[in-house]
């Protein structure tokens, strides 16, 4: 074999290589497609606390509730239909959620959030904005921050595959009414006001959508 036919050879073996080798690195792609994103679970690795959930205390769970309490067989079952179910990372979008939604009633801003409320919840809070519309009321309100977040209670319904997760939140806002004169009936702009609520969110844990529903509120 004389030597540019030996070259070649050698040019076209590390040519396979190097396509073989991005093939694996980039995956491959049909048309135009969206690049597919690792989800936070995955870019973790292999996450300890659904390691434990069979041998020993899962503290994603006990962090939150009681060992062996109901709520936390609930949540170890959330887990078990969803790996990627992580109770911390549940509270810490609720968080963010319970200051969205509030707002958003607060300012009668009820389109940007109808995705995250259920029928009845969403029923619920459009008639209240739409009486406060009615009598000419306006609400001015600044959320000041969130004092206390804690999981309350949890259930697993295995036959639909539907969890629910209470939430109990204690925030301080600074709120108040004014008529339609713009005289303050209810209220106060200068001092701060403590908001107690207890929200219910649920979601199908074996849907591919990843999003939770408002389901129920209280106090």
């Amino acid at each position: 074999m004389n030597g540019p036919i030996l070259q070649l050879l050698v040019l076209a073996g590390i040519a396979i290589f190097l396509i073989l080798r991005l093939r694996s690195v980039l995956g491959t792609r049909d048309g135009f497609e969206k690049p597919t994103l690792e989800s936070p679970a995955e870019r973790r690795g292999p996450r300890p606390d659904l390691e434990v959930i069979e041998g020993g205390p899962d503290r994603d769970i006990t962090d939150h509730v009681p060992e062996k309490s109901i709520s936390a067989k609930a949540l170890a079952e959330m887990k078990r239909a969803d790996p990627s179910f992580s109770v911390g990372e549940f509270l810490h979008g609720a968080r963010g959620a319970y200051e969205m939604i509030l707002m958003a009633f607060e300012h009668g801003d009820l389109a940007s959030i109808k995705p995250f409320l259920s029928d009845d919840v969403y029923a619920a809070f459009a008639e209240a904005v739409e009486e406060r519309e009615r009598e000419g009321l306006q609400i001015e309100a600044k959320f000041e921050g969130l004092n206390e977040l804690a999981l309350d209670e949890a259930e697993y319904d295995a036959e639909t595959g539907e969890g629910e997760v209470t939430v109990r939140f204690v925030s301080e806002m600074i709120w108040a009414v004014r008529d339609r004169a713009g005289d303050i009936i209810e209220g106060s702009l200068t001092e701060r006001r403590r908001q107690k609520n207890l929200w219910t969110f649920a979601r199908t844990m074996t849907s591919a959508d990843p999003n939770w529903q408002l389901v129920a509120t209280g106090e």
